[in-house]
């Protein structure tokens, strides 16, 4: 074993401990994909990090993301907590308040401004909507009648989302979805806030077969929901989706377009600075 720095940060809210958390490991070279699954199943956290110097010549680290099962490619929450735990450690932003990651989805820049980070979100690798079978099945582990969902569509971009689409953001919150009929499925939420509240949208994501049934406050969800809603029309950014509320969280994820792109930013707060044995 080795001793390592190692970090806990929350992400999505100005309010500590208020958001997602995220466990990072620092200086991560060495370690096999065994041993990396082995600890992010013990952090019990919905993702840990592992830091790495970058294999690109373009990026500024190399991170690889773990949930309590499986590696991902890509996911929003541990991108802007990884980056957060990089500067901290040292890292320098480049001219103009950017940096570059690296991980299995690719590069992925990273802005830094006015107190916040944010990403710009990958691409969607699956986008088409969700068949029939499918949806009314959706609408069941949700626990709702099948009209109740107006729109259905997945929106992969690392993780395997399915976009769900209600009226209204009190629905979004009255969901009781029963975790043991949904099998391997990723679905996220969404409804609209009544135009006089703080946030444009409620989210909640369900994952099913995982430790973590509900997640805080998703940024990989985000990411994908505002691609969605902006093509469907029905956003225009910049706008605030909220999200962890039935949890007792207080996620406050911003969305903002550049030149086409769909940005998806947050306040990130270090929490735990110190070091591991692995």
């Amino acid at each position: 074993m080795k001793v390592r720095g190692y970090s806990e940060v929350d992400v999505f809210s100005s309010e500590p401990y208020r958001g997602n958390a995220l466990a990072v490991v620092h200086d991560a070279d060495g370690l096999s994909a065994e041993e990396m699954q082995r600890f992010a199943a013990w952090t019990n956290l919905s993702e840990t990090t592992f830091l790495l110097p970058p294999s690109s010549p373009k990026a500024d680290y190399r991170v690889r993301i773990f949930t309590a099962k499986e590696e991902l490619p890509f996911a929003g929450h541990p991108t802007l907590g990884s980056a957060k735990a990089w500067l901290d450690a040292g890292g320098v932003i480049r001219p103009g308040g950017t940096l570059v990651q690296e991980c299995a989805a690719g590069l992925i820049p990273v802005r830094v401004e006015e107190g916040q980070l944010a990403f710009e979100a990958p691409p969607l690798t699956r986008y088409e909507p969700v068949d029939e079978p499918l949806t009314s099945r959706i609408a069941e582990i949700l626990g709702i009648p099948r009209e109740n969902i107006l729109d259905a569509s997945w929106l992969v971009n690392g993780p395997q989302w399915i976009g769900v689409r209600l009226s209204s953001a009190r629905e979004v919150l009255s969901l009781q979805p029963d975790p043991g009929k949904a099998g391997d499925l990723e679905i996220g939420v969404v409804g609209p806030h009544e135009s006089t509240e703080e946030t444009r949208f409620e989210v909640r994501a369900f994952v099913g077969g995982d430790p973590v049934w509900e997640d805080p406050v998703t940024g990989s969800l985000n990411a994908a929901l505002a691609r969605w809603l902006t093509d469907a029309g029905l956003a225009t950014p910049p706008y605030t989706a909220s999200q962890g509320t039935v949890l007792g969280r207080h996620g406050r994820v911003h969305i903002s377009l550049r030149d086409g792109k769909i940005w998806v930013g947050g306040h990130v707060t270090s929490c735990i600075e110190g070091t591991v044995r692995l």
